[in-house]
């Protein structure tokens, strides 16, 4: 479904959960593309599981060592009502950068190898087709996928309510990564204005602090509204009840 909202836009809602508004998606697609790649010293091939709004292709292709990136969405659907009511996001769609890939992501996994150095999944969710994309078995074809010393960012649900949930996916993808965290990003649309994100690399780093950091006039030239080196390390930053809940270190 997609309604237009007095102050927010198009909003596209999927199985009855609100998944973007034109007027804050920039804060969720920013940040779920960006703490990933500045995390790398030099990603060249990504992929995207869901996204099929086109929101965070849009932002990933804004990197120049990015050479290719695949985008595997379930429903063409997302991506044709995007295209008509969401077209600032979509322009991400028409990148010549983008492979677009009809397809689940789950099946699309288990025939690579380490092919991509960063992997993001932008699901709903774990309702229905996206249930799978919490198991333990997604994260280890993941594991699989990457590149050795790759990177991968899910959307990681919300700290005020699916505590359990976070607690449960962190568990499954410390059995699969040596290095696990996890971040915040705040924008109004989603419940209790906050979305979480988890990170897990294939080597030990610190994925809190990125490797290529930003200047005003890059920041500028991006157009990014949201995203910039200080937020990208803030953003690690949980309250107290968060950080002993996911146990995860307090940054000083």
């Amino acid at each position: 479904m997609v309604f237009k909202s007095k102050r927010f836009g198009n909003v596209l809602v999927l199985d009855g959960l609100v998944q973007c508004s034109e007027k804050d998606e920039f804060a969720y697609q920013e940040m779920i593309a960006n703490i990933p790649l500045y995390s790398h010293p030099s990603p060249e091939n990504v992929l995207i599981i869901g996204g099929g709004d086109g929101g965070v292709v849009r932002e990933v292709v804004k990197h120049p060592s990015v050479k290719k990136v695949v985008l595997c969405e379930i429903d063409e659907e997302v991506c044709n009502v995007s295209k008509k009511y969401l077209p600032g996001m979509a322009v991400g769609l028409s990148h010549p950068k983008l492979e677009l890939c009809i397809a689940d992501g789950v099946e699309y996994l288990e025939k690579c190898e380490g092919k991509f150095d960063v992997i993001i999944t932008d699901s709903t969710d774990p309702v229905g087709p996206a249930e799978g994309l919490f198991e333990l078995r997604f994260y280890k074809l993941i594991h699989k996928a990457l590149k050795p010393d790759g990177i991968m960012c899910n959307q990681g649900e919300n700290i005020w309510l699916d505590k359990e949930l976070i607690q449960d996916v962190l568990k499954k993808c410390r059995a699969v990564f040596p290095c696990v965290s996890y971040a915040n990003c705040t924008l109004a649309t989603y419940a209790c204005g906050q979305i979480g994100l988890v990170l897990c690399s294939n080597t030990m780093r610190d994925l809190s602090k990125p490797v290529r950091t930003l200047t005003e006039d890059e920041v500028e030239a991006n157009d990014y509204k949201y995203y910039n080196s200080a937020v990208h390390s803030a953003s690690f930053v949980l309250p107290n009840f968060a950080h002993k809940a996911f146990g995860l270190p307090i940054k000083s």
